[in-house]
C-alpha cells in the first residue's frame, strides 16, 4: 500500500509593499504600471470568531497560470458603541493586522506558482510605480503568521 504525505510547504511567495495609497489606488496603478487586471474579489478576507475582515483583490493570469492576490495587511475599525464624556470621549479605532509581525507594510502582493527570478523582476518594475515607497520579497519561511494567507 502506498503511503501519501501531506506537505504544507509554501507554494506562493509574498511581497510587501508600502504605500500610502488606498487599497483600490495601489490595484488601479499596478494594473496600469504592469498590465495586470486585479478586480476586488466579492468576499473580504475574514476570520471565524472574529469581526476583522481584509479587502482583496485578485488577478488570474490565464496564460502563466500565476495567481496574484493584493491584500491590505491593516484594518482599521471604528468602534462607536464605546462613548464616554469628558476629556478622552468619544469614538476610538482599532488597528489588526493580517501579518502581526510585519506591521510597517501596508499591502501585500501573494503569487502563487512563481519563481524567485520572477519575483525579483516584479519588485523592480513595482519600485519603478511613484505612488509606491517600496516593495521588497519576505520570506515567508520565517512568518509566524503565514497561514492566515491561506484561502
Amino acid at each position: 500500500m502506498q503511503v501519501f504525505t501531506f506537505d504544507l510547504e509554501d507554494d506562493y511567495l509574498l511581497i510587501g509593499i508600502h504605500s500610502t495609497e488606498e487599497d483600490y489606488r495601489l490595484a488601479y496603478l499596478i494594473n496600469q504600471h504592469l498590465n495586470t487586471k486585479f478586480v476586488r474579489y466579492k468576499h473580504n478576507l475574514d476570520f471565524e470568531n472574529s469581526t476583522i475582515e481584509f479587502p482583496l483583490f485578485e488577478y488570474k493570469d490565464e496564460k502563466t497560470y500565476l495567481n496574484y492576490y493584493l491584500i491590505n495587511n491593516k484594518c482599521i475599525q471604528v468602534v462607536d458603541d464605546q462613548y464616554n464624556d469628558g476629556l478622552f470621549g468619544g469614538n476610538y479605532s482599532t488597528t489588526s493586522y493580517l501579518l502581526p509581525e510585519i506591521k510597517k507594510v501596508d499591502f501585500l502582493l501573494k503569487i502563487e506558482g512563481c519563481t524567485s527570478e520572477f519575483i525579483l523582476e516584479l519588485v523592480d518594475k513595482l519600485n519603478k510605480i511613484s505612488e509606491i515607497i517600496t516593495s521588497f520579497q519576505i520570506e515567508t519561511n520565517t512568518l509566524k503568521s503565514k497561514y492566515n494567507l491561506i484561502f
